[in-house]
């Protein structure tokens, strides 16, 4: 079972760099390996998902794995990757995020110390809260370079564009902490993103230079979707694992809306499926692309994984609302969820007191919101069946719209033809 972990990245397309002996070390015994969460939120988002599931496929495979929240480290900020210094978090703020972070790894991991391999959750602050500036930099600096530092890509992409001595100090904490687990634990593996492995290999080139001893290393892809962006991005920001902050349905539509390029690649990376079944579901999809079958079931398999059956359903549900709902299904939304299915629909304010007198629908949409060109435009349209209101079409070209029409006591929705869709809002 131990040497499956490595086979594992390799056939989903996940590994990257992978440092010589890592694979002799994991078939031949059970290995503690750690990766490192940077608390700069109080919540991860989609863009750890990688390292958290890297983590439950090393449990799976038998080892022991340490998820370790940065809290000495966020209050620094890693440069790998960046191109600006980002803003240092005060320690209320920090305390904050790590238990956020710590609740939230608790879901994907299994904690429970009767288990041989039970995982741990750390936090760095712990081992560095004590250590002085001095003791520090007799205790680690003295064993790395200044050259060796330098050589790194992290900070070579840094440096033209300055970078403080704060920040350039990060590469040996994160050094000091792989050290550090070494000996308190044994942990002889450190994982993380492709980005991060030169900060990882300052670690295991400490622990040779401070005690002889001999540590491994390895990374997973950096994730870019196929058209260059940024993988777990929207239009309205980070996918957030924490459903107060992305709604399981918003969650579900970041899914399902993976293109045919990324998703085979996805489908590997971000679910348990065994490589029969993906193989299966490639087959299957490949006949009939427009059936977005891969899609479908990655949404699925990452939304329960995330949240739970019961929310994928709710998401299932309110995707439907949107194509074969009516007013009642509409009314039955909370505001948060109605908001998201109707996220990047045009919106146009409506003065309460409009309503309250009642106007005419051609009115309204030709003239308070042009979202017809005309008033005759819209009695035509509406003759011929090509305007719904709340989901219902209209038949009566001279229906007043009043109040009693508002969904949560705030919105109006009109739609034109299946496809286009306006949300009034009403203050």
């Amino acid at each position: 079972m131990l040497h499956s972990f490595i086979h594992e990245l390799k056939w989903r397309g996940a590994l990257q760099d992978i440092m010589p002996g890592t694979e002799e070390l994991l078939t031949k015994e059970k290995t503690v390996g750690y990766i490192g969460f940077d608390p700069t939120a109080d919540s991860l988002h989609i863009g750890s998902l990688l390292q958290i599931i890297t983590l439950m496929r090393f449990q799976k495979a038998g080892h022991k794995p340490i998820a370790l929240v940065g809290g000495a480290t966020g209050m620094i900020g890693d440069p790998s990757g960046k191109t600006a210094e980002r803003n240092l978090l005060d320690e209320d703020a920090l305390n904050k995020n790590v238990l956020g972070i710590k609740t939230q790894l608790s879901k994907f991991l299994n904690f429970d110390s009767q288990n041989e391999n039970a995982a741990i959750l750390l936090n760095n602050y712990d081992w560095m809260k004590n250590y002085s500036f001095l003791n520090f930099i007799r205790d680690v600096g003295k064993h790395l370079t200044v050259n060796y530092m330098m050589a790194k890509d992290s900070v070579k992409n840094r440096l033209e564009n300055g970078m403080s001595f704060t920040e350039f100090s990060y590469q040996l904490l994160q050094a000091y902490d792989f050290h550090y687990l070494f000996n308190s634990h044994n942990c002889k593996l450190q994982m993380g993103g492709s980005d991060q492995w030169g900060n990882i290999t300052s670690g295991t080139e400490l622990i040779r230079r401070k005690g002889g001893n001999e540590a491994f290393a390895l990374t997973t892809q950096l994730l870019k979707k196929a058209d260059g962006s940024k993988f777990g991005k929207s239009e309205g920001g980070n996918i957030w694992l924490d459903k107060t902050k992305t709604s399981p349905y918003k969650f579900y539509q970041y899914w399902i809306n993976t293109t045919d390029e990324d998703v085979e690649k996805f489908i590997k990376l971000f679910t348990f499926l065994t490589q029969e079944e993906i193989t299966t579901l490639i087959t299957e999809h490949n006949k009939d692309k427009g059936k977005r079958i891969l899609q479908k079931e990655l949404a699925k398999q990452v939304t329960c994984l995330v949240h739970s059956i019961e929310d994928y359903n709710s998401a299932i549900e309110t995707s439907e609302i949107l194509f074969k709902g009516n007013l009642q299904d509409l009314a039955k939304l909370n505001e948060e969820t109605f908001l998201d299915l109707f996220e990047g629909v045009p919106q146009f304010n409506l003065n309460y007191e409009l309503l309250k007198e009642g106007i005419n629908i051609a009115e309204l949409l030709a003239d308070k919101t042009n979202i017809i060109s005309s008033r005759g435009e819209t009695r035509k349209l509406i003759a011929g069946g090509g305007i719904s209101l709340n989901k219902e079409k209209l038949n009566d070209a001279e229906l007043k719209i009043t109040t009693q029409q508002l969904i949560n006591n705030k919105y109006i929705l009109i739609s034109k033809g299946k496809k286009n869709n306006y949300l009034l809002v009403v203050n």
